[in-house]
């Protein structure tokens, strides 16, 4: 739609989890070294948590690229399933026998084989969305990480999930199952010079320059309202450039950022202009020779989101 008109190859802000789009601030290249590090066969479970919109499922997405060939990866997004169900569909996922995903015991014979036979690839096991895993489910995982081979190999597990799992982690009934992770990093929102990063780096995925599509004072308040959260970030820039495009706005304004904050009913409290400066009183008068120059070795820098 609005492509053309700010030279653009392809939308920059779909919330498709895009593995291209993905942006690598510091915490994100560290999240993804630990999720392919914990695939790639490490014993125990690799956890990554993070609040809803700060790009775990496009990380989890990179890794399974990054692996794909030398595992055997079932990603399960979906985790509210029932005990039968669950070994059902990880059974299907590993390419074991349809015995397997009806029986437990032949569904251990299979791992115990595949495990034990050192041309067979790694296996591994992604659950998304782990903070709403049954407590019977958790168990059932942790269980699984006691399958080992003679050669040393075992099932891979990483837990991805929100802010809750790290809590439901810490509860006295999950102990054992915390005992067993040796991997974890947390995605926080982003600051203001990775949002204009995130912007930066998206925009040029799509073929275009980002100071040409919103101005500074736009990506300060992008920032702003989003609180740092990539989803949110999306959103509004996408919305944004169609209300831009709209008004043959380029680039885009605070004042449009603003009006897409106030459709999307984001909370505008904190846009409060700041207070104005009581007032001060004038100096009383220094003698001449006490006096110095204002502002000396005073010097502004100069920042650039782009």
């Amino acid at each position: 739609m609005y492509e053309t008109f700010y030279g653009l190859q392809e939308r920059p802000f779909d919330l498709s989890p895009n593995p291209r789009f993905l942006c690598f601030t510091p915490q994100h290249r560290e999240a993804l070294a630990h999720l392919e590090y914990g695939l790639a066969g490490r014993p125990g479970v690799t956890v990554l948590v993070g609040e809803a919109g700060t790009g775990k499922t496009t990380l989890v997405r990179k890794a399974l690229q990054a692996s794909s060939g030398a595992s055997t990866i079932v990603h399960l997004s979906n985790p509210t399933l029932t005990r039968a169900e669950f070994y059902e569909y990880i059974a299907a996922g590993f390419g074991f026998s349809d015995e397997a995903g009806r029986s437990k015991i032949q569904f251990l014979r299979d791992v115990e084989s595949a495990l034990n036979d050192p041309a067979a690839p790694r296996l591994a096991l992604i659950v998304d969305e782990a903070q709403s895993v049954p407590y019977e489910l958790l168990e059932e995982i942790r269980l699984l990480t006691n399958a080992e081979s003679s050669i040393g190999r075992s099932i891979a597990v990483v837990l991805v999930g929100q802010p809750e799992l790290g809590r439901r982690l810490d509860e006295a009934r999950l102990r054992q199952l915390k005992q067993r992770v040796v991997l974890r990093c947390e995605l926080t929102p982003l600051s203001l010079k990775d949002t204009a990063a995130y912007i930066s780096a998206r925009v040029k995925t799509a073929g275009g320059e980002a100071t040409r599509l919103f101005s500074r004072d736009a990506v300060i308040a992008i920032h702003q309202y989003s609180t740092g959260i990539p989803r949110v970030i999306s959103v509004i820039c996408d919305n944004a450039l169609v209300n831009g495009f709209a008004a043959d706005q380029k680039p885009v304004g605070a004042g449009t950022v603003m009006e897409v904050c106030r459709s999307l009913a984001l909370p505008l409290d904190d846009a409060k202009p700041a207070p104005a400066p009581a007032p001060v009183r004038a100096p009383e008068p220094v003698p001449v020779a006490a006096r110095a120059p204002m502002f000396s070795g005073f010097a502004r820098r100069r920042f650039s989101f782009f």
